[in-house]
């Protein structure tokens, strides 16, 4: 399921960080990575010669870094606007999942700053694993996935459970904010959590692939209650679908929703205090 990776660098350390602990997973060693450096447009050949002398050694250093197995290891030097370069690799290759470093920008700043992981975030169909500049990269121990009843979610969890199969030493959090839950009935028992019609054949899905888990309930704004529940069990990498609403006619242009930072998984990709892994595919 996560056979190939595109790992676009945004020459920061802890996208880097991000990958080398990604390697302590069986699943992703197994799988083919893809290093891209993207040289933007330069005003002379003089300057862009310089640019891409420099993006070699920006490649060599990652590699020397990250000390991938060579054999699982490919790397492109491309020429042009890194947004656009980036979305189109991702198709060349067929890309399982794109590791891509955030500035974290919120609502019109990523707009009008021309932020490159927003860019990817809104045009792509390929999963995307975010690493904001901000945040410290831990040894992924505790991972949460957010639930609701949209596919986008439980793909989501099928691709958690697919990277967590054989790798013990996480636990995996399955959390679902209902913004119906009154605050009077908070919180929850352990067997209401577990009961959850939402969790409950998640919990099942997650047990049957010997993944340890625990269940939380909560209401409130999903968004804002997904990043509390980030910061009070102290999770390492959080999960969540993000589907794409677009129409079929308008997959070439941004969901103004998404720009404008209104959507669930934008709010979450902005305020989230851990590396967020955005679960998507074509037609979910």
């Amino acid at each position: 399921m996560l056979d190939k990776i595109l790992y676009a660098d945004s020459g920061t350390g802890q996208t880097q960080d991000m990958l080398k602990v990604l390697m302590d997973i069986p699943a992703i060693k197994k799988a083919d990575i893809t290093i891209l450096h993207v040289v933007p447009p330069q005003v002379s050949a003089d300057a862009l010669t310089a640019k891409w002398e420099e993006g070699g050694k920006i490649i060599a250093n990652i590699l020397e870094n990250t000390q991938l197995d060579p054999h699982k290891v490919s790397t492109m030097l491309r020429q042009g606007e890194p947004k656009d370069i980036v979305c189109q690799v991702a198709e060349e290759i067929d890309a399982d999942l794109i590791l891509i470093g955030s500035r974290g920008l919120k609502r019109l700043e990523a707009i009008l700053e021309n932020s490159v992981s927003q860019y990817v975030f809104q045009l792509t169909n390929h999963p995307m694993l975010l690493v904001k500049d901000d945040i410290y990269v831990k040894k992924i121990k505790r991972v949460m996935v957010a639930l609701d009843k949209s596919a986008a979610a439980q793909y989501a969890l099928d691709l958690i459970l697919y990277l967590l199969r054989d790798y013990p030493d996480a636990e995996l959090f399955l959390a679902r904010v209902n913004p119906d839950l009154k605050p009077e009935l908070l919180p929850l028992s352990k067997a209401e959590m577990e009961n959850n019609p939402i969790l409950a054949p998640a919990a099942e899905k997650t047990k049957r692939m010997g993944v340890s888990y625990r269940c939380i309930v909560t209401g409130g704004k999903p968004g804002e209650q997904i990043c509390n529940l980030v910061e009070e069990y102290n999770i390492d990498l959080l999960v969540m679908g993000s589907p794409d609403r677009r129409p079929s006619v308008a997959k070439s242009l941004p969901d103004l929703d998404r720009l404008l930072g209104t959507s669930l998984s934008d709010y979450v990709r902005v305020n989230a205090t851990c590396p967020v892994l955005l679960a998507r595919k074509e037609g979910s």
